[in-house]
This record gives C-alpha cells, structure tokens and sequence, in this order.
C-alpha cells in the first residue's frame, strides 16, 4: 500500500515519465546519430527530439555528428550497432533512397540494414537563385539559363542528396543544364549563393527561407504539390509552367537491424509521441517542415517508392553505378 501512494505521489508530480524507462529500455544513454554538421534540419530534429525524449524517460539521449560520404559514414556505424533501441539514427531522404544508386560500394543497404521508425519530418524544397541573377520568375531564370548554360552553376548538400537530383530532374523537365557543385551541408551552398559565387540551388526550406526573407537570396518556385505556408506569394514549379514537377525532402529515425517487435513498438510510441508534441510541432514548422509521426510501415512504403521514382532520374542523368 506505501509503495502504491509513492508512485501516486510521483505521477502527481511529474516524476512518473522517469520511472518509465525501468522496464528495460532506455537501460542507459540513448545516441541519436546525425549523418550531418551542427546546425542543419537533420541536426535540429535530432536535439529537438533529445530534449524532449529526455524529459520523458529519465536517461540522457545525446546527438553524436558523424559526418562524412554524404551520410554513408553515418549509416555504416549505425548498421554495425546492437538493435537494442541504444542507438537511432536521424536519416534524411537521399540517404536512405538516392546514395545507393549513385555511390559505388556505399557500405550498407537501406532496406536490409535498418529497422524502420518512423517517417519524421518533410518539407519542400525552395527554388532560389543568388541577387547577381537577373531573374525574378520561373520564365525569366529559364531565359537566362538558356543563354547562359556555361555560366549556371547550381549548388546542393551533396552527391545523392534531395537537392541534387532534384536539380537533375528540373534539367530534364526544362532542358537546361548547368554545372553541379556539391557542398558538405546546404548552409555552405547558402554562403556561395549569397556572394554570387553560386547561381541557384534547390534547398530545403529550413536552409533558404532566412536568407529569401532577409532579401539576400530571391525565391523563384516552391518544388511542392502546394504552395508554402512560409512563402505563401511564391508559386510552385508546376504553376510556373513546369509540369509534374515535385521535389521534397523528409527526415526519418531508423534503427539497426533486427529489432525485437516489442521494443520496435515501444521506441516508436516515445519518438512519435515526442514529435506530436505541440511545442515540438511549432518550432520544425517554424523552419518549415511538416510533423509527419508516421507508421513503422508507412515510412518502408516511402523509402521503396522514393527509390523507384529516383532511379529513373539517375539512370537519364547518367549517375548510376551499375
């Protein structure tokens, strides 16, 4: 009976969610592996969720950056950890979907390495071009692109990334082309857009609607189905006159292989409940993503799809390994 009116004591104040981690998991601290530097959205969902997760279940859940391969050093170490729910992985799309068919001897596989958690967060990307451009639409950067193809360089967060081949299917909706410089991260694409160094890039939101608001990047398109509740006056790529064109990038946490079903349920309740959290909700749409808390299945259906859809674009861009 003394114990019982403790533990209604505890929930009654708030100590309750620690006491939850005493049924085996977390035993002890909790990695969130981020395949990126500090700052970038896959890094902001990480310690959005660590704050949160921590709070809830009384063990530390720390983000470990471990950058490198556009995300394959990441993947490898993940791959290679014991799927006792100690470590997760924050995968952002073309890790998951498009480096496979891009990057020789990538060192793990998708589908067969990891344990899927959920579908966490996705966005549009956002057309922008640097202000030494002279174009402020669709039309007018195509105009430009055409009578300067040795002059249009187009930046993105790496080989394989959301943004590249996004790049690579606009080139062949619009029959344009341009040179590919990959950056280690969308912000150091940013630095060069805004010096002029750089021509234009399709980012993420989250990247480029700072710098479009503070006027030093121009908006020309949203690569969405709709337009985007940061930048409602900004059109999409399809009502520019370009169509079936669609672009995006999504955020998962995945986990290595061979999950046990109960802990797979159990990690995914607390990563999903964490997300749907309205505080947690507000501050990723703030920078421009949508909360998607998705299902363990929902999340395989999208890596599988993604990666049919993108390797058409990469075999017609001739980047395919094989």
């Amino acid at each position: 009976m003394l114990r019982r009116q403790l533990l209604l004591c505890a929930a009654a104040l708030g100590i309750a969610p620690q006491a939850r981690a005493q049924d085996g998991w977390p035993s002890r601290p909790v990695s969130l592996v981020v395949p990126y530097v500090p700052g970038g959205p896959s890094d902001l969902l990480a310690r959005t969720l660590t704050q949160h997760l921590q709070a809830r279940l009384g063990q530390p859940f720390v983000v470990e950056n471990r950058t490198g391969a556009n995300g394959a050093v990441a993947a490898q170490h993940v791959a290679r950890q014991p799927a006792d729910g100690h470590t997760l992985f924050v995968a952002a799309s073309g890790i998951m979907t498009i480096n496979p068919l891009v990057m020789p001897r990538i060192g793990y596989d998708p589908t067969r390495d990891f344990t899927p958690v959920t579908l966490a967060i996705s966005t549009s990307n956002l057309l922008v071009v640097s202000p030494s451009v002279p174009a402020t639409n669709l039309a007018e950067l195509l105009a430009w692109l055409r009578a300067n193809p040795d002059r249009a360089s187009y930046g993105s967060s790496g080989i394989g990334s959301s943004e590249h081949l996004g790049m690579e299917l606009f080139k062949q909706r619009t029959g344009t082309d341009m040179t590919h410089v990959p950056y280690p991260g969308g912000g150091a694409a940013v630095t060069d857009l805004v010096s002029g160094t750089l021509q234009l890039a399709l980012l993420n939101m989250a990247t480029v609607v700072p710098q479009v608001q503070a006027g030093r990047l121009r908006a020309i398109a949203v690569s969405g189905r709709t337009r985007h509740p940061l930048l409602p006056e900004v059109p999409t790529v399809i009502e520019a006159g370009v169509p079936d064109f669609v672009s995006g990038s999504w955020h998962s946490v995945v986990a290595p292989r061979g999950m046990a079903p109960g802990l797979l349920t159990r990690v995914h309740a607390e990563v999903t409940a964490a997300l749907r959290m309205p505080e947690v909700a507000q501050r990723l749409a703030a920078t421009g993503f949508s909360v998607e808390a998705s299902s363990q299945a929902v999340l395989a259906e999208t890596i599988e799809t993604e990666t049919t859809r993108w390797r058409d674009v990469v075999r017609r861009a001739g980047l395919a390994t094989g």
